[in-house]
């Protein structure tokens, strides 16, 4: 019997302690940690950044005598370009550790090697499906912002809008909330993709299209209830990021104390040494400051590792009472004990022969 989105949170409380705790395995602990972040799973982050400044100008701009303005616009197009090509891998990794993620919390424990060669193929229908998805908002809200624009162009509005407020002001109303509505439609899309589609594509190899085609009528007999699983986990997203948050930023506060020290004994040394910024002192800069960004990152998951655990064990447990292919893999039945063969009759004693 379906069990409302209320009544899944016991399961997955008691779910998220027998695999993080009974018993606790720092192997699997580090390994749901990187998993979850790789997945997208973090249920709160943060990221604080530092500046490395050298002596400041009068006008409070940093000097860079050494470096060539092509060579600097070049060097921006190259990390632009390398932060796209970084971006879609990372994402195409997402979309396999989604489905390992999957596996992990079905079998409370996180095997990563053999998950990946099983689950690069759903992965990469669901990198697809992620793409496609990200264009298809990106182009609707470009719509739907130019459409206006080029109505009050048209108009003269932007022309003189001092002569135009209320309209202005009244039209950019509307279309901030049309907006807002466009993007919470889509992370609700991506939200029941990720928690409903995926383990339809990973138990019945199915395309994304193919699963929320299966999906749509199970939201319509359910609209009620799958309101609620929302409704809930928004509220549940909210907390668990305050909580995760205090504790983050408690934790960043002090690994930040020897980072910021290394930091500063690195400036130190650059001035004395007599270094200054040029292409390469730049391009050294960003590549310590992404790995110092990995490591918080990372430091994140470890803390999030809970969260990690139970968002996806509560999405389990909800759809299971809906979708009895992940019910019987959630559920399977008790082995059946081996049946003995029937035993022999007893033997009996001879019959006594006829007396000579």
């Amino acid at each position: 019997m379906p069990i409302s989105a209320v009544d899944a949170v016991g399961p997955a409380i008691e779910h998220t302690k027998e695999q993080l705790l009974r018993p606790f395995r720092a192997a699997q602990w580090a390994k749901l940690a990187l998993v979850g972040f790789l997945a997208g799973e973090l249920s709160s982050g943060g990221c604080h950044g530092s500046s490395f400044s050298g002596p400041h100008t009068g006008s409070g701009h940093l000097p860079l005598p050494h470096v060539n303005p092509i060579a600097f616009a070049l060097l921006i197009a190259l990390l632009i370009v390398i932060g796209l090509v970084f971006w879609i891998l990372f994402l195409y990794v997402s979309s396999v550790m989604r489905f390992i993620l999957f596996d992990s919390v079905i079998a409370k424990r996180c095997e990563i090697r053999s998950g990946w060669g099983r689950r690069h193929g759903a992965g990469l229908r669901y990198f697809v499906w992620q793409i496609l998805f990200m264009l298809a908002t990106l182009v609707a809200l470009i719509v739907l912002v130019g459409i206006p624009a080029a109505l009050a162009l048209a108009a003269g509005w932007l022309k003189d809008p001092s002569q135009h407020m209320i309209p202005l002001v009244l039209g950019g109303m509307l279309l901030f909330f049309v907006v807002a509505g466009v993007i919470f439609l889509s992370l609700v899309v991506h939200v029941l993709t990720k928690d409903f589609v995926v383990p339809e594509m990973a138990l019945e190899n199915v395309s994304a299209m193919e699963g929320w085609r299966r999906l749509l009528p199970m939201l319509k007999s359910e609209r009620g209830n799958y309101a609620g699983y929302v409704g809930m986990k928004i509220v549940m997203a909210l907390a668990a990021a305050v909580v995760v948050g205090i504790v983050t930023l408690s934790v960043i506060l002090i690994l930040l104390i020897p980072v910021g020290g290394f930091g500063v004994i690195a400036v130190m040394a650059g001035k004395t040494a007599g270094l200054t910024w040029n292409l390469y002192t730049i391009t050294l800069a960003v590549v310590l400051g992404c790995i110092v960004l990995a490591v918080l990152l990372y430091v994140v998951s470890l803390i999030s590792v809970p969260a990690i655990v139970f968002f996806p064990a509560y999405a389990i447990y909800f759809f299971a009472s809906r979708y009895p292919p992940l019910d019987a893999l959630l559920h399977p039945p008790p082995p059946v004990a081996p049946q003995m063969p029937p035993l022999p009759p007893p033997l009996l004693p001879p019959e006594p022969g006829p007396i000579a």
